[in-house]
C-alpha cells in the first residue's frame, strides 16, 4: 500500500471515471488501473464497482474509500506542519556553548542575530562539551556550539570555522627569542593547563605531543577560565595556548607567538541531535555566525585541525 495508490482511489472516487481520474493526476490509464487493481488485491476488497456507469464504490469499499480520504488529509497537514517546521524560526531555543568559546564568540554576533531574527528567543548556558552532547540526547537543550568532531552517530554537526591555537607567553619567556615555535618542542614543564572535562586541554596536549609531566611545582593549578591562564603567564608563571579568538585585540602584543605553518587549529561546529527539524533556524544561525567573524576566520583555509578525542 503506498500514498500514490490512495491518492488513485481518491481520485476515482471524486470523477467515478478511469479517464478522467489518470488525467488529474498527471499518469496513464492502465497505470493508474493497475495500481488501484493491485491495492484492491492487497487488502482483499474491491472498492469499486466497474459495472456502473459511472462508476461507484461497492458497499465495501465506500467507508474504506472515506477512511483514505480522511488519511490523505492528515498526511497532507503532516506536511505542511514538517515544512513549516522546518522553515519556520519563532520560538524559544536552548544553546549551550562551551567556555572556551563562549565569552570570545557571543559578542560577535549575538547582537546582530538577535536583531534581524526577534522571533527568536535563546536560552545561552555555559556548558562543558559531554554536558552538551548528553543534554541533546535527551531533549533538554537543542543545540550547541563547540569543537568537532565528535564522531557520534546520534549527533549533525556543522562546521562554522577553524580557529587556529597561539602560544601565550611573558614577553620575558626565552620562547619569544625562537624564530619559529614547533608544537611538539614546546616545553611541557611550564605548560599552564585548564581542568579537566574541557576538550581544549586534551587539545593543548594533542598539539604538545606528550602527557603532563611530573609536576616539580611547588603548586598545581585547576582552572576553568583562559583569561585567569593568561593572568598567570603576565606574572611570568609559565606559558599557555589560547584560541585565536580569545586574543584576537592582542595580535601585535608581545605576548602572542603563532606556531609554524600548517598551524594547530580546532573545527568549531553548530551541532544537533540528528531529530532537530529547524533547518531554517539553523541556516540564519550559522550565516550570522561566519559574517561577523574576522576577516581570517571566515575562510576555513589549510590547517592542521586537532581533535579532542
Amino acid at each position: 500500500m503506498t500514498i500514490q495508490q490512495l491518492e488513485y482511489v481518491v481520485a476515482l472516487d471524486t470523477h467515478r471515471h478511469f479517464v478522467q481520474a489518470a488525467e488529474h493526476c498527471f499518469v496513464t490509464q492502465p497505470t493508474l488501473t493497475m495500481q488501484v487493481q493491485k491495492l484492491e488485491q492487497e487488502i482483499g476488497i474491491t472498492l469499486f464497482d466497474r459495472s456502473k456507469k459511472p462508476l461507484e464504490p461497492t458497499l465495501a469499499g465506500a467507508p474504506i474509500i472515506a477512511k483514505i480520504r480522511s488519511i490523505l488529509l492528515e498526511i497532507n497537514q503532516l506536511k505542511s506542519f514538517v515544512y513549516n517546521e522546518k522553515e519556520s524560526l519563532e520560538g524559544t531555543y536552548r544553546l549551550g556553548i562551551i567556555p572556551t568559546v563562549s565569552p570570545y564568540l557571543l559578542p560577535l554576533f549575538l547582537q546582530d542575530f538577535t536583531t534581524k531574527y526577534p522571533e527568536v528567543n535563546l536560552q545561552i548556558r555555559e556548558m562543558q562539551t559531554a554536558q552538551i552532547i548528553d543534554a541533546l540526547k535527551q531533549g533538554t537543550l537543542d543545540i550547541g556550539i563547540l569543537a568537532t568532531p565528535l564522531m557520534d552517530q546520534h549527533i549533525r554537526e556543522i562546521p562554522l570555522y577553524n580557529e587556529p591555537f597561539l602560544v601565550y607567553l611573558n614577553p620575558s619567556n626565552p620562547l619569544m627569542r625562537e624564530k619559529e615555535l614547533v608544537a611538539d618542542q614546546l616545553p611541557m614543564e611550564a605548560l599552564l593547563l585548564l581542568e579537566e572535562g574541557h576538550c581544549f586541554r586534551e587539545q593543548a596536549l594533542r598539539i604538545c605531543g606528550s602527557k603532563l609531566e611530573v609536576n616539580t611545582r611547588n603548586f598545581s593549578l585547576q582552572s576553568g577560565s583562559i583569561e585567569g591562564l593568561k593572568n598567570l603567564v603576565k606574572k611570568e608563571v609559565g606559558y599557555t595556548l589560547v584560541p585565536y579568538l580569545s586574543v584576537v585585540d592582542e595580535l601585535g602584543s608581545s605576548n602572542i607567538k603563532r606556531f609554524t605553518q600548517p598551524e594547530p587549529s580546532r573545527e568549531i561546529s553548530i551541532i544537533t541531535h540528528k531529530g532537530f527539524a529547524k533547518e531554517l533556524l539553523l541556516e540564519k544561525l550559522g550565516e550570522c555566525v561566519k559574517e561577523n567573524l574576522p576577516s581570517e576566520l571566515q575562510v576555513m583555509g589549510s590547517s592542521r585541525r586537532v581533535n579532542w578525542r
